[in-house]
């Protein structure tokens, strides 16, 4: 089955910055989830293999916790912890890796240390409209996930005979979070040929998946809960539901990252649904409001993330940031489910 992703020159030229290259810096977007988190620690796995020592995991803040079994965490250095470590990292970096990210400003308060750089960039990303400044640009939308690029840029490199388990299940749990599962943004065959060869090098996908979706705390189960009964709200005739969550709220369940992972998924087992919609307050700023949107049955949500939402991502999961109250979150939703009502009916 055909894998490879880059022509000639793109080949010659990711060759080239990988072998000049000594200190290298791989970074991905603020709050990392399972594809940004894994995609950069595999990636990590594969330099060591061909010999990079020198490497450094920076990202913007933390990961959430179910995600800190993956081989390779603890060396995450975080810039909200440790900035002149990070800020070190960058100066002397040669080449700097930016993973599943399509824009600087995703890294959020990190964007300044990333500008200062000197060093070539090379971007792997499967998100639309990426900045192309850098030395090699790898953009690929239509992938499921950054994991798969990763996956697909290794064998090309003739990686792969010698990938190790460690790599190979940093690149199994990312393709897995960023499809659900593999419920959507998953049909190809070319992904569940990876998949056999990611089995090949011994990973334990029932483990992994028991590690990232039952891991939740009892306070986790009972704020979920909290917000499917009393928040989640239900427009039958527009097939559309959306939630908003305070922090208050969050504050009452103790919640830590990673406790909402994958809840606006949970509308969509409702019959019929088209569109889920989570607005969640920023437990650390003020009037800033986190989005999520997933789709299904013929919607799709991404231009609804990008009008209104100031957001994008993939044609049924994309997500976006309001600078409001979640009073005013909620009435834009509204006005968005409304604004597609003709399409959701």
């Amino acid at each position: 089955m055909e894998l490879n992703l880059l022509n000639q020159e793109e080949i010659v030229t990711l060759r080239n910055l990988l072998s000049n290259a000594t200190n290298i810096v791989i970074c991905a977007h603020k709050s990392p989830d399972g594809d940004a988190t894994g995609s950069s620690l595999a990636w990590m796995h594969y330099l060591n293999q061909i010999g990079k020592t020198n490497i450094k995991v920076c990202m913007p803040d933390a990961t959430p916790d179910f995600l800190h079994w993956l081989p390779g965490h603890n060396s995450i250095i975080r810039y909200d912890r440790r900035p002149k470590e990070v800020k070190k990292a960058f100066k002397e970096a040669d080449l700097v890796c930016c993973l599943d990210f399509n824009q600087r400003s995703r890294v959020d308060t990190m964007q300044e240390v990333l500008d200062s750089s000197k060093a070539p960039r090379l971007l792997i990303d499967h998100h639309l409209e990426p900045e192309t400044n850098n030395a090699l640009t790898v953009s690929h939308p239509e992938m499921s996930s950054t994991c798969e690029i990763v996956f697909r840029l290794i064998s090309q490199l003739d990686g792969y005979e010698k990938m190790t388990t460690q790599c190979a299940s940093c690149i199994y749990c990312g393709m897995m979070t960023d499809t659900g599962g593999f419920t959507y943004n998953s049909s190809r065959p070319e992904i569940f040929y990876i998949i056999g060869q990611l089995l090949a090098k011994n990973i334990d996908k029932d483990e992994i998946y028991n590690r990232v979706f039952h891991n939740y705390s009892t306070n986790a189960l009972r704020l979920r809960a909290h917000i499917i009964l009393n928040k989640m709200k239900v427009i039958e005739e527009l097939h559309a539901s959306y939630y908003t969550v305070t922090k208050e709220e969050m504050a009452q369940f103790h919640f830590i990252k990673g406790d909402m992972e994958g809840l606006v998924n949970i509308p969509q087992q409702i019959k019929g649904l088209k569109l889920s919609i989570s607005l969640r307050e920023d437990t650390e700023k003020p009037k800033t409001v986190l989005v999520s949107l997933r789709s299904c049955n013929g919607f799709h949500c991404q231009p609804m993330a990008a009008k209104f939402f100031n957001g994008g991502g993939h044609a049924d999961a994309s997500g976006g940031r309001l600078n409001c109250t979640i009073e005013e979150a909620e009435q834009i939703a509204i006005k968005a489910i409304l604004y597609y009502k003709e399409e959701l009916q």
